[in-house]
């Protein structure tokens, strides 16, 4: 098992345009924004090493984001880990006691509820070779 290192950071902001132009301001360059069902306006913004940030605003209040900004506002969301065994990093968290969440829709993916990790969702990542 190995977390590889990290692969994302997730930011939730209620407004998204403005987060763009902060995020512009101190020298970062927006590299897409897209929108999710079930996520929300997003905003990549690429580093040079191939990690990125995102910016997520919530388009539904009653959405996971919508509910963690009315109840913790804005700031980081979720750290994403790029990990090379999947299956492996699973089991060691779940060994641990943590509360992992996977979905068939979302193969090559598991996180860690906030619960587990105070207070951040963490998700691990691994890619397709």
């Amino acid at each position: 098992m190995a977390i590889k290192g990290i692969d994302h950071l997730v930011v939730r902001v209620k407004d998204l345009d403005v987060a763009i132009e902060s995020y512009k301001n101190l020298g970062m360059e927006l590299s897409r924004t897209m929108e999710t069902d079930g996520i929300g306006k997003q905003a990549i913004f690429t580093l040079p090493d191939g990690t990125f940030v995102e910016l997520v605003a919530p388009t539904d209040p009653n959405s996971p984001v919508g509910k963690a900004i009315e109840s913790r506002g804005e700031g980081v969301h979720t750290v994403a880990f790029a990990v090379d065994d999947l299956e492996s990093v699973v089991g060691t968290m779940k060994d641990g006691g943590a509360r992992v969440i996977q979905s068939d829709n979302m193969p090559g993916q598991a996180f860690v509820h906030p619960k587990s990790s105070h207070g951040v969702l963490l998700q691990m990542s691994q890619k397709k070779s």
